[in-house]
């Protein structure tokens, strides 16, 4: 599915509403979504069909111009063989008629996305992760969506319905008045709406191609540099010189108390059980539906508090700078997992990328093997090793003294300035940056053994050597160091920000 293309002034935003539907209507709205994971489940099941039953044929030494022919996971296909089945499959014969066709449409084209992201993830053509082969969904875990894309979606005058194909006027929780005044305006245009459960509740999100006005920022000549962290949650420095630090909130580990309490009390009741399909008491949904609320709570906090961050920033500043960083990698160590899971980094990388979209902005992302902590912001060496619990950067060579996320913050604003006039020095994240110990991000080929250096002695005389090594390149990177210009920062008491 190739991606919208807005027109020229305008953008693509979704506006989600909460939705009250009544008893009938959330039966409906759980029998679309249903539909839409049976059409999913048939599309796979039809595709690996063939590919299993050519593997079968292959075994039995059938020639290749005579086995299955494959089956083609494109949507149109799927689309076609799917309306050829559901009037004589058992499992669609019955019930098909009682839904939108919307619903196995959305279906169908989760899983020609699932099997296009497993083909390229196998041709080695997507980022991330390696995607295995696409599976079944199951009825307990899968997520309740379903998408329109035809037929009536609109916003009602009122203000509080919106009205959707086949499942009709439903009231919402909020008004839509935010939404309302740009259709009547001619400002908007809905594109799509995607019905989710989630949190507790049923949302209507709509797509909407929005009428952009030209904003600025409130200082579109400063370069704001953003380090985050966990016990702050940001620390900004602009290349103007101030400083600012954004406390984590830390909304997960203040509900923990309460969130373990209720997990015993859940744990003391008698449970659902698959595999002998014992259903759950009533105390047990009860206790369960308390403990939910406080994770969706906790879920709503974060949330809410990253966009009121993510907004101050791009409104004030044309050009931020933020850090590539391995979230996958840091959740691996198991003792801060809890927290930066909890902070919501990548979030924050995503909101401030689209957000400086719309203000007319620059988004610079460092790359991810950039020093920002081991440089000096003032003189510009690189510290050869600094431990993550020394959070206190101290510079051998000027002396500088300043806090360890302060001295991120300050060298990613210097970097934009680097980025754009190349002087490569150590705030240009494509510069070769000193290396004092000749260490880099690739594993040595060869290695020394003790039997090739001759024991203890060819160790020590090794060593020894390194060390020398190591000397004349600390004394060339400070002679190399001391010529290069370098941008220093005007020193002020930096001031606490709050988003509540």
């Amino acid at each position: 599915m190739k991606k919208f293309q807005p027109r020229p002034g305008f953008v693509v935003q979704a506006y989600r509403f909460a939705l009250d539907p009544g008893a009938v209507q959330e039966k409906a709205l759980r029998s679309h979504c249903g539909a839409a994971r049976a059409a999913y489940n048939w599309a796979v099941s039809w595709v690996s069909a063939s590919w299993w039953q050519r593997k079968a044929e292959a075994s039995y030494g059938v020639p290749d111009d005579q086995l299955t022919e494959w089956r083609t996971w494109s949507l149109p296909a799927l689309r076609k063989a799917f309306n050829q089945a559901k009037h004589t499959d058992c499992r669609f014969a019955d019930w098909w008629e009682e839904n939108s066709k919307e619903a196995y449409s959305t279906g169908l084209a989760n899983a020609a996305a699932a099997f296009d992201n497993y083909a390229k993830s196998k041709q080695d053509k997507r980022k991330g992760k390696r995607v295995g082969m696409p599976r079944r969904k199951s009825k307990h875990k899968a997520r309740l969506a379903c998408r329109f894309t035809t037929g009536t979606i609109r916003v009602e005058p009122d203000r509080r319905h919106v009205t959707l194909p086949r499942l009709g006027m439903i009231r919402t929780h909020e008004s839509t008045r935010k939404l309302q005044r740009r259709i009547a305006n001619g400002t908007a245009r809905v594109l799509s709406a995607t019905v989710r459960f989630e949190r507790g509740r049923w949302f209507c999100s709509f797509q909407v191609e929005v009428s952009k006005n030209a904003r600025t920022a409130a200082r579109p000549g400063v370069v704001v540099g953003v380090d985050l962290g966990v016990t702050c949650l940001a620390v900004m420095a602009d290349s103007a010189g101030e400083v600012q630090y954004v406390p984590n909130p830390a909304h997960y580990d203040a509900a923990l108390r309460h969130l373990k309490r209720l997990s015993r009390r859940v744990s003391r009741r008698q449970g659902p059980d698959r595999r002998t399909g014992g259903k759950p008491s009533r105390r047990w949904a009860i206790a369960n539906a308390e403990r939910n609320h406080v994770h969706h709570r906790v879920a709503n906090l974060r949330q809410d508090g990253l966009h009121k961050l993510t907004t101050a920033i791009t409104a004030e500043y044309a050009t931020v700078v933020v850090e590539d960083l391995n979230v996958a990698g840091m959740l691996r160590n198991r003792r801060l997992a809890r927290k930066i899971a909890d902070a919501g980094f990548a979030e924050i990388r995503r909101h401030i990328t689209y957000k400086t979209g719309w203000a007319g902005g620059e988004t610079i992302v460092a790359n991810r093997w950039y020093p920002s902590s081991k440089t000096c912001s003032n003189c510009r060496v690189v510290k050869a090793k600094l431990p993550l619990h020394v959070r206190v950067f101290a510079c051998d060579a000027c002396g500088l003294v300043i806090d360890r996320d302060e001295n991120a913050a300050r060298n990613l604003a210097a970097l934009a300035a680097a980025a754009t006039t190349g002087t490569g020095v150590a705030g240009d994240q494509d510069a070769q940056a000193s290396n004092p110990r000749g260490a880099d991000r690739k594993t040595r080929a060869t290695t020394r053994s003790r039997k090739a250096t001759g024991g203890r002695a060819g160790g020590a005389n090794l060593l020894h050597q390194r060390q020398e090594e190591t000397r004349d390149r600390h004394q060339d990177t400070e002679a190399h160091t001391s010529v290069t210009p370098s941008r220093t920062f005007p020193v002020e008491t930096p001031r606490m920000l709050t988003f509540d």
